[in-house]
């Protein structure tokens, strides 16, 4: 009898094995990366602020994953804090945001002159610290969209544990 364990770690090998067993070929699951270069074309901010260094995979309409590489060179890092630097958490919010701003742009056609705009964030929970050196991996999800307006959740990770959770809204207009 084969046992499995069900945690937020073991998900990604639980769902290869039911591919597997499915008789599906893992290797032709097609992933979508986003590269920094068209990640410039998609979001209007740039270095120091561009916050998102690649996006791994995402579905249009119900999530991506992305990934921010964090240097002791980062600006934020010469007062936060001297000697014992941390990734300020309006950064980790922001790096979140602008995951979502992507997932926004890669789903919906804007008709000229639209934009995607930061309308909303809630319950904002920070669990651990982010530090020079870590890879912060960035996941949002499509809860609800209604009238223009859509909810996302988005959790910032570090080697598999959660450094910050939020819910996230934006608007088309």
């Amino acid at each position: 009898m084969v046992r499995f364990v069900f945690n937020r770690k073991y998900r990604i090998i639980h769902a290869n094995l039911v591919f597997i067993c499915k008789g599906i070929n893992v290797s032709e699951q097609q992933t979508r990366v986003i590269e920094a270069k068209e990640i410039m074309t998609l979001l209007p901010h740039r270095y120091p602020f561009l916050l998102v260094d690649r996006v791994l995979d995402f579905k249009e309409g119900e999530w991506l994953k992305a990934i921010k590489n964090i240097s002791v060179n980062e600006p934020c890092f010469t007062g936060h804090f001297p000697g014992e630097p941390i990734l300020p958490g309006v950064l980790i919010l922001e790096a979140l945001a602008q995951a979502m701003g992507i997932l926004a742009f890669k789903t919906h056609e804007l008709k000229g002159g639209e934009l995607f705009y930061f309308a909303g964030i809630d319950e904002a929970r920070f669990k651990r610290p982010v530090l020079p050196g870590d890879q912060m991996e960035l996941n949002v999800q499509v809860v609800k969209e209604r009238r223009g307006i859509t909810a996302f959740t988005g959790i910032a990770t570090v080697n598999g544990e959660v450094a910050c959770e939020a819910k996230l809204m934006c608007a088309r207009r």
